[in-house]
């Protein structure tokens, strides 16, 4: 009799078949593998005694150049010095209230006034400036004066007056002469010069540009005005001066 095989062992099912691995070692799966290569990989920081190894050195605060001081020592000067000059300026302008310098005229004569064609006229005019300064504690002076005659917009006579200058009160008397020479009118501006010689009423403009100097102690400043009369004349040859309207501007 033949002796019996043992029984074959048959295999464990398939989902009861485990790997065994040694305690000391751990099982990382290929997912966990993949996230770790995907992840940025930041360089520790090695410390070395509490301190950073890579950690720079504080540097001494470096002086500040003299040059610089000086500039900015100059710079608060001159700040302060105008501060100064213009509070110095406001208080004296309060104090002395100063007032512009006036144009008017008290006197004319129209000599003549012709048309020599239809749109060209000749003239012969005279008036008396006056020049005063209101002003009781500020001396004035007139360092450019040109006078200009004009008929309503037109430009007709022009002339030209010698600086001169006027202490704190004074007035100045001037007789400016002027003369019309060809002088281009249109044709409506003929019509109405034709209209005023036959109704004996003559309008002239007199318009001045000054360019005027105060002084206050060791202060000087500049500043342009002009002044703007219209007189009202009878007919030439002995036209007088009927009415007038002047006023200085700055």
């Amino acid at each position: 009799m033949l002796p019996s095989r043992p029984p074959a062992l048959l295999p464990p099912p398939p989902h009861r078949r485990y790997n065994s691995s040694p305690l000391n070692q751990i099982v990382v799966s290929k997912q966990a593998l993949n996230l770790n290569q995907q992840l940025p990989v930041t360089p520790a920081t090695n410390f070395t005694a509490g301190k950073p190894r890579n950690s720079t050195l504080l540097q001494r605060p470096r002086r500040t150049n003299p040059l610089v001081w000086c500039y900015a020592i100059i710079c608060f000067v001159f700040s302060f010095l105008l501060i100064v000059a213009g509070i110095s300026i406001l208080v004296i302008f309060l104090a002395i209230k100063p007032r512009y310098p006036l144009l008017e005229t008290t006197s004319a004569i129209l000599n003549s006034v012709y048309l020599d064609s239809p749109d060209f006229v000749n003239g012969d005019f005279t008036f008396l400036a006056n020049f005063s300064n209101p002003n009781r504690k500020i001396d004035v002076r007139f360092e450019y004066l040109e006078i200009e005659l004009y008929f309503f917009d037109r430009l007709i006579a022009t002339q030209a007056l010698q600086a001169f200058s006027l202490r704190r009160g004074e007035v100045r008397l001037d007789s400016v002469h002027m003369l019309t020479s060809e002088a281009y009118l249109p044709p409506n501006l003929a019509l109405e010069l034709r209209k005023q010689l036959q109704s004996n009423r003559v309008l002239y403009n007199i318009r001045g540009t000054f360019r005027v100097r105060i002084s206050m102690g060791l202060t000087h400043f500049s500043y342009w005005l002009y002044g703007r009369c219209q007189v009202e004349m009878t007919g030439p040859p002995y036209g007088v001066l009927v009415a007038r309207s002047c006023s200085t501007k700055r």
